[in-house]
C-alpha cells in the first residue's frame, strides 16, 4: 500500500507542478506576435502531450525513490525537473526564448543523464522517458528555431 502512495505522490507533485507553472505563465500577445517555424504544432497540443509526459516522469521520480531511495538517481530526477519547470518562466515570462534555449539544452542533458543513469538498473524508467526526451529534443529546436527566427 505504501508503494501505491509513493507512485500517487511523485505523479501528483509532478502534474501539479507542471499545471502550476503552465497556469502562472501563459503565453500571451507576445508569443503569438513572434515567428514560428511551420512545425510549430497547435496549442491544444501541449496540454495534453505534456499531462502525459508528466504522468511518466512521476512514476520514474517513484521508482527511483522506491529502488535506490534517496541518492544520485534521484538527485538527476529533480534536477530534469527543476530545469522542466524553469523553462515556461524564462521563455515566457521573461519573454526570452535565448535565455530559455540554454534553460531546455541543460533539460535535455539532465534527462539524457537520468536515461544513462538509470539503463543497467531499471530499463522500464528508460522506456518511460524515451517519449520525454525525443518531445524535448523537439522542444528544443523548436525553440532554437525561433530563436533564430526573432
Amino acid at each position: 500500500m505504501k508503494t501505491i502512495w509513493i507512485y500517487a505522490f511523485f505523479i501528483l507533485m509532478t502534474v501539479a507542478g507542471g499545471l502550476v507553472i503552465g497556469i502562472s505563465n501563459p503565453p500571451g500577445e507576445w508569443y503569438q506576435a513572434l515567428q514560428k517555424p511551420f512545425f510549430n504544432p497547435p496549442a491544444y497540443v501541449f496540454a495534453p502531450v505534456w499531462t502525459i509526459l508528466y504522468v511518466l516522469i512521476g512514476i520514474v521520480g517513484a521508482r527511483a525513490y522506491l529502488q535506490r531511495g534517496p541518492g544520485d538517481t534521484l538527485n538527476l530526477w529533480f534536477v530534469q525537473l527543476g530545469f522542466n519547470f524553469l523553462w515556461s518562466p524564462a521563455f515566457f515570462r521573461l519573454q526570452s526564448p535565448a535565455i530559455a534555449l540554454g534553460v531546455i539544452v541543460l533539460l535535455l542533458i539532465s534527462i539524457l543523464a537520468l536515461m544513462m543513469a538509470s539503463r543497467t538498473r531499471d530499463r522500464l524508467s528508460v522506456v518511460l522517458l524515451t517519449p520525454y526526451a525525443l518531445w524535448v529534443a523537439f522542444a528544443t529546436l523548436l525553440n532554437a528555431t525561433i530563436v533564430f527566427l526573432n
